[in-house]
């Protein structure tokens, strides 16, 4: 349940990518042939070689006439201005998520996760029936941030499910690596779909087919999970608690370095491709395919060896791996030069999130209580920042610094983060002593001796 949950959120998240630059160039720019950004001077305001009374020339020369800009470069002085409004439209989701997430958490922690997960269904297929038929840059960015309403509600539910469902560690995380595997399809077929189907049917008809999908994601939930009020057995640890919680943070911020990187690839890759290129629309999706692929690999592949390895470990290698890919990606001449950096790019993602998302479970349980909302409200919250602050900030930066520049600066980034994971290798528990030799029976520590009027004991 989970998966299909995942799968279409994921599904609806990447399917704009290809489609919502072109789209938004398309029906702002609508050039039937080359138009100049300026005029030239007329023919007869040229210099005035006419004669003066005594026989000279009377030569007033004028400032020479300012040079007109060609077609492709009116185009691409268009398209770097573009990048800065598709960037806040994709930043919106992410942001109004954010802003959900600390409401959530709690929420589930006192009503249990079902009833959660249906409404995010409900917001989901609103908005994707606005995206469906939205004409305006106006709509869509409602219909954007109501999708960051949608995936709140779903992501920090369906998480805190699986963490509870799945109370041994690693299984939790090869419970979670496989749900992760939706949201890898999802990745996967959102972006080449989404391009393919804008180009060759029209822009309405991919998303009636994610609203069809949704609605039967929803009926499933209905049957299978029938939405109710379930109250937790304990308290979990308030919000603020576990924001403080070092470790905790540590982990989200994987997740935040981790995802920024492909983020700024969302709104810019495409425009780049466009600019650089002249790329096809099929292309502007079926870029993002390689990333897609190897996410799908690396989150079901480290979702049980991350546990063997080490969880810091596969997420301190998956960093490293994001910043050489980042790197590369600038030096590409065509498609076909993607496809590696994207595919490493995609696993290295995918060694994160399957290895810190589990992780996050494992440090509630060790150093809090085992109750999940706010957690994976937190990590959730991690992940929208990657993809709020990447949107938001691509358009100015490859306006600034260029496309090449803005990667180069996120990669480092991820290499100064990477070797901070080593904190996670043995983080503490609640208690060091019973971390280390357990739960069962805490009377065993209480020393008699010290007493003055210690019980009466049976040698028998």
């Amino acid at each position: 349940m989970r998966l299909i949950d995942l799968l279409h959120s994921s599904s609806f998240l990447c399917l704009v990518v290809p489609i919502i630059p072109e789209f938004l160039y398309a029906i702002r720019h609508r050039h039937d042939k080359p138009v100049n950004l300026t005029t030239p001077l007329p023919i007869d305001q040229g210099p005035d070689l006419s004669l003066n009374a005594n026989g000279t020339h009377n030569c007033t020369c004028t400032s020479p006439p300012p040079v007109p800009l060609t077609f492709e470069q009116q185009r691409h002085a268009e398209l770097l201005s573009e990048n800065v409004e598709v960037g806040v439209l994709f930043a919106s989701k992410a942001v109004v998520q954010l802003i959900t997430n600390p409401f959530i958490g709690p929420i589930t922690n006192r009503i249990g996760y079902s009833i959660p997960m249906f409404c995010g269904f409900v917001i989901m297929f609103l908005s994707t029936l606005i995206f469906a038929f939205g004409r305006t840059y106006g709509i869509l960015f409602v219909a954007r941030a109501l999708q960051g309403v949608g995936s709140s509600c779903s992501s920090v539910s369906g998480m805190g499910m699986l963490a509870d469902r799945y109370p041994d560690d690693k299984e939790r995380g090869n419970a979670m690596g496989l749900a992760l595997g939706g949201l890898a399809l999802g990745v996967l077929i959102g972006p080449p779909f989404g391009g393919i189907m804008y180009q060759f049917v029209g822009k309405t008809a991919p998303f009636l087919i994610l609203a069809a999908l949704a609605l039967g994601d929803g009926l499933l939930q209905l049957l299978v999970l029938q939405p109710g009020i379930q109250k937790q057995d304990q308290d979990g640890a308030a919000l603020g608690t576990l924001i403080r919680d070092p470790y905790i943070i540590l982990s989200a911020g994987a997740i935040t370095f981790a995802n920024m990187g492909i983020a700024m690839l969302e709104p810019t890759l495409p425009i780049w491709m466009i600019d650089t290129m002249e790329a096809p629309k099929w292309q502007l999706g079926a870029v993002f395919l390689p990333a897609s692929i190897s996410y799908l690999i690396g989150t079901n592949l480290f979702g049980p060896l991350g546990h063997k390895m080490g969880r810091w470990l596969a997420s301190m290698l998956g960093l490293i791996i994001i910043g050489v890919c980042l790197i590369c990606i600038p030096l590409a001449k065509n498609i076909n030069h993607l496809i590696v950096p994207n595919a490493g790019l995609g696993f290295a993602i995918g060694m994160v999130d399957s290895s810190m998302m589990p992780e996050l479970g494992f440090l509630v349980d060790i150093r809090h209580s085992a109750v999940y909302g706010s957690v994976y409200a937190i990590g959730d919250v991690a992940f929208c920042l990657g993809f709020a602050i990447g949107p938001a900030l691509s358009g100015t930066l490859v306006q600034t610094m260029g496309f090449g520049w803005m990667l180069f600066g996120i990669a480092i980034l991820n290499f100064i983060y990477a070797p901070l994971l080593i904190f996670l290798r043995n983080p503490p528990g609640r208690d060091e002593k019973q971390s280390l030799i357990g739960d069962q029976c805490p009377v065993r520590y209480i020393n008699y001796n010290k007493m003055e009027n210690p019980p009466d004991t049976d040698d028998n």
